[in-house]
């Protein structure tokens, strides 16, 4: 009776520990969505990143476009400015 006693202890103790390892799947699909958040998580952060390096990009395009814009603007204005006085020249000459 003893040894039938301590058998049922045994296998009570040991059925608890299994029972302990196992997760329910309450935990499982709590672990499961905390995983997919993270992952969402860092690939909204990874796609924020490129957005905002593309805009920089494209803002610095943009600043060079203009400066380049000015540059031709201001020779074309003394192309101009030249024309002018030529013909002035030939008008007064």
């Amino acid at each position: 009776m003893k040894k039938l006693f301590t058998l049922f202890l045994l296998g009570a103790f040991t059925l608890a520990v299994v029972a302990c390892d196992n997760k329910s799947e309450k935990e499982e699909a709590k672990e499961q969505m905390e995983e997919s958040t993270e992952e969402v998580k860092d690939a909204v952060e990874d796609a924020a990143d490129e957005v905002g390096d593309a805009a920089e990009e494209m803002k610095e395009d943009v600043e060079e476009s203009v400066e380049d814009g000015k540059e031709k603007a201001e020779d074309v204005g003394e192309e101009m400015e030249e024309a002018t006085e030529e013909v002035k020249e030939e008008v007064e000459g």
